[in-house]
């Protein structure tokens, strides 16, 4: 049997119950990995409120991303050995002790790399990479900004766009996020409490961002909308903040911009052989020391539901992470 902290019915993180689970079955193409660490995602929010776009068969873990060692590996698989430590992406299931995937799930955990970090890295830098290399097309030189930059996919767009040659201006809510921001790479800081975000856009690009990461929605989309330049490009990553803005499309035409949609699950799976070698480009950056992730606490299989709790009410800084 194997701990699993299950989700067995619609509703807030506390609901989610600690229980032992029978090991699924290893299919051909699968792998089984015992679990070490698994990363907390905004998505863990959602899908246990029913919220998200994939709603799976209850009951089910919440948990999108982890990392462990291969203990037992099923026919057909390639490239993969028992004792290989790996990152797992799972897309749900990742708040247990052991998990069976299909081996195309998998990617190397990188020499140097914790368990910890590794369950914290994929997901966030990878959707960030994503949307900066494939939909944004950052260039060197140009001016990106980042909202909710403190955060854990907004951490890793501040360092990438510093690694991809970026001037990189990052929007936070705290002083404390402001310092967290500026170590990573940030060249410039807005703290939203206490400057008007468009007011000071305008001293910092007067003539305007060439790209808006934004995975917060709410009221600064449009602000930032507005301070984009022209031909820049929108990135809608996401709606942490909660309510999803209506854009006046005008705004598009005046600017000749793109908004720009970033969906990483379906383009992991839509363009499964690009999305490896972003992994690998990743990973080089790593070895680089030009990005690491920020795991900033960490918690317990058993109390997965405040880390969750801790994601929906803002408190976090780069990832948290459940271990096991």
């Amino acid at each position: 049997m194997v701990k699993v902290l299950q989700c067995k019915e619609y509703g807030p993180p506390e609901s989610l119950v600690l229980e032992d689970v029978a090991p699924a079955p290893l299919g051909r193409g699968e792998v089984r990995v015992r679990l070490h660490a698994a990363g907390v995602n905004f998505p863990d929010v959602l899908i246990i409120q029913g919220k998200y776009q994939f709603k799976p068969e209850m009951p089910f873990a919440p948990g999108g991303e982890a990392a462990g060692v291969i203990t037992e590996v099923g026919e057909k698989v390639e490239g993969y050995k028992t004792g290989d430590k790996v990152i797992v992406m799972t897309g749900w299931g990742a708040f247990a002790e052991e998990i069976t995937v299909g081996a195309d799930r998998l990617a190397p955990l990188p020499p140097g790399m914790s368990f910890e970090e590794g369950a914290a890295f994929l997901m966030t830098y990878a959707t960030s990479h994503h949307a900066l290399k494939q939909r944004a097309r950052l260039q060197p030189g140009e001016t990106l900004l980042v909202l909710g930059a403190a955060g854990g996919v907004g951490l890793a767009a501040v360092e990438l766009g510093k690694a991809m040659g970026a001037r990189v201006i990052a929007g936070v809510s705290t002083d404390e996020k402001a310092e967290l921001v500026r170590k990573h790479g940030a060249d410039e800081v807005i703290v939203y409490g206490r400057e008007a975000l468009r007011d000071r856009l305008k001293e910092l690009a007067p003539m305007g961002v060439d790209v808006v990461y934004d995975p917060v929605g709410g009221d600064f989309s449009e602000q930032a909308l507005r301070s984009i330049a022209w031909k820049g490009r929108f990135l809608v990553v996401g709606f942490a903040s909660g309510p999803i803005p209506s854009i006046p499309l005008n705004l598009a035409l005046l600017k000749g911009c793109e908004i720009v949609g970033v969906f990483w699950g379906a383009f992991t799976a839509r363009e499964p052989d690009l999305h490896r070698e972003n992994v690998a480009e990743l990973i080089q950056l790593f070895q680089a020391g030009k990005i690491k992730p920020l795991v900033s606490k960490t918690y317990p299989l058993a109390e997965g539901g405040r880390a969750i709790r801790d994601m929906m009410e803002r408190k976090v800084t780069g990832k948290v992470v459940v271990t096991m």
